[in-house]
């Protein structure tokens, strides 16, 4: 079999990783990920975790995998709901929001000066969340339509987790889209807003850095379209069948970020 050296890769100074289904499947860590982290540090390389999860905080990512086994400073971690509070900040400064998620989101709003309001907000911002119910969504639908702008964390239809793939953010506020005829406005991977945010606060250039994900319609893609060489895991969402649906491929295929860490792998594709 065809082997694929990876000096090229190892020569990059700045990596960026997503974190569900790269990372971890729920609550348990993927193989190799102590080692790759460690790999990491030890070669003084420049890394944020990025993810369009916007359920946690940055600190409770880090004590997250802190049960898992691993201390990662909460520094070198990036979530959807944080870029989306940046985004919203830079149109509507001090506006209000009538929010469908968890404390991660809400927290973000509130540090980027945002007041929540469920009478006449400014946005409805949706991002994933494990309490939504209809009548939340019938909420919704009525601010939209009196004139909310509605807004989307991330556009993933699914995620990982130990149970399996589940609906995300993007099936769960279909029934808003659909009933209001208007389309939301997604902040988190492929848009690149929150790629440049990602390079920004590691004070990186596109040319140093690499994308590792394993989803081809959100990390593969940002990352190419930000002109970023890309890594993709098939530890989680995408698999080789699922190259074959997309006209663009990702620079590198691996099985797992073990693979990073090697001196050449097989050529999957």
């Amino acid at each position: 079999m065809k082997k694929i050296s990876l000096e090229e890769l190892h020569s990059k100074s700045a990596f960026i990783c997503d974190m569900d289904g790269v990372i971890y499947h729920g609550n348990t860590l993927l193989p190799d990920v102590r080692e790759f982290v460690e790999w990491l540090v030890d070669n003084d390389k420049q890394f944020l975790f990025l993810t369009n999860s916007s359920e946690r905080s940055r600190k409770e990512l880090s004590l997250k995998l802190e049960r898992m086994g691993l201390s990662v400073s909460e520094d070198h971690f990036y979530t959807s709901a944080l870029a989306t509070a940046s985004f919203l900040r830079s149109q509507c400064p001090g506006g209000s929001a009538y929010v469908i998620g968890e404390p991660g989101l809400v927290n973000a709003l509130y540090d980027a000066g945002f007041s929540m309001n469920d009478y006449n907000p400014d946005y409805v911002v949706f991002g994933e969340t494990r309490s939504i119910n209809y009548e939340k969504i019938e909420h919704a639908v009525n601010l939209v339509r009196n004139g909310a702008c509605l807004i989307g964390t991330n556009p993933d239809l699914t995620g990982p987790t130990d149970n399996g793939i589940m609906p995300a953010c993007r099936a769960l506020i279909s029934p808003i889209v659909l009933a209001t005829e208007c389309e939301a406005y997604f902040v988190g991977k492929p848009n690149p807003l929150m790629m440049r945010h990602a390079l920004k606060r590691i004070d990186a250039d596109v040319k140093d850095a690499v994308m590792i994900g394993d989803r081809m319609d959100t990390d593969i893609v940002a990352g190419i379209e930000t002109g970023l060489d890309t890594v993709l895991v098939l530890s989680g969402v995408s698999d080789l069948s699922t190259l074959k649906k997309f006209s663009y491929r990702p620079k590198y295929v691996m099985n797992g970020v073990g693979d990073i860490i090697r001196d050449e792998i097989p050529a999957l594709i």
